[in-house]
């Protein structure tokens, strides 16, 4: 009996809160958050498909459906918008007890202007996953509060597969912005500075670790690609986008 007992107290808060973001059903209401899911403004591609197991089943709100990989590692998705976007929140549904060795164990997720500046800024890894996963994005450094991803090209990419499985399946991949109807984001969720007619596109901001440019300089394109060649060299900063002059077509996009 004792043995028992202490079994229930190794058993902690952080086991708890495991299985719990890995539940089938997640408690998560992007309405009551002021979010919007902002996939269909974007072209989504991916490095190979199996017929009928492509984008589509991958968009689809039917985790039954999965996008298949149909060739050599690394699996990729890129997901292009057309306009800066302004993401607050990154969703991934896994299952490994339906697709087991398809089921990923690793992911990078990097995001920039163009397939020639992509930085990472996320890397999960996974031990027998079931359920919608949260990308972590407290530390990417756009928005009042550093938490917001600011990019035009979002690229999920699968490095490695639960017993060494070549091909992969992901039931499911959402991307969360602010929704500008939302008359009135909880205080909790939005720093209380935040501008209240915040959109899903601001070009304003771009989310990085670095804020020693100062946002909105537009004479700072220099020293922007002294920090993007500093960071492909391996260094720790990111580019700051918003020191770059504004283009007239970096306007807001639309949410339908």
């Amino acid at each position: 009996m004792e043995d028992l007992e202490n079994m229930d107290e190794d058993i902690g808060l952080d086991d708890v809160a495991v299985e719990a973001t890995m539940d089938n059903t997640p408690l998560f209401d992007p309405a009551a958050l002021g979010l919007k899911e902002i996939g269909n403004l974007a072209s989504w591609t991916v490095s190979s498909s199996k017929p009928g197991c492509g984008v589509l089943a991958l968009r689809d709100d039917d985790t039954n459906l999965f996008w298949q990989s149909d060739g050599p590692q690394p699996h990729y998705l890129n997901i292009h918008f057309a306009k800066f976007a302004k993401i607050r929140a990154i969703r991934i549904f896994l299952d490994f007890e339906a697709d087991e060795s398809y089921t990923p164990t690793r992911i990078q997720l990097l995001g920039g202007t163009g397939y020639h500046d992509l930085i990472s800024f996320s890397e999960l890894s996974f031990v027998q996953p079931k359920g919608w996963i949260d990308v972590n994005l407290d530390h990417v450094g756009g928005g009042s509060d550093g938490k917001t991803l600011r990019a035009f090209i979002i690229q999920v990419k699968v490095l490695e597969n639960h017993q060494n499985g070549k091909d992969t399946h992901v039931r499911g991949l959402k991307i969360y912005s602010y929704d500008e109807r939302h008359e009135s984001p909880p205080p909790s969720y939005l720093d209380e500075e935040e501008d209240e007619t915040c959109s899903s596109i601001d070009p304003n901001e771009f989310g990085g670790p670095d804020d020693d440019l100062k946002r909105g300089d537009v004479g700072n394109d220099d020293q922007f690609w002294k920090d993007f060649t500093h960071a492909k060299m391996g260094g720790h900063k990111m580019p700051n986008l918003s020191a770059l002059s504004e283009p007239g077509f970096m306007s807001e996009l639309e949410l339908r």
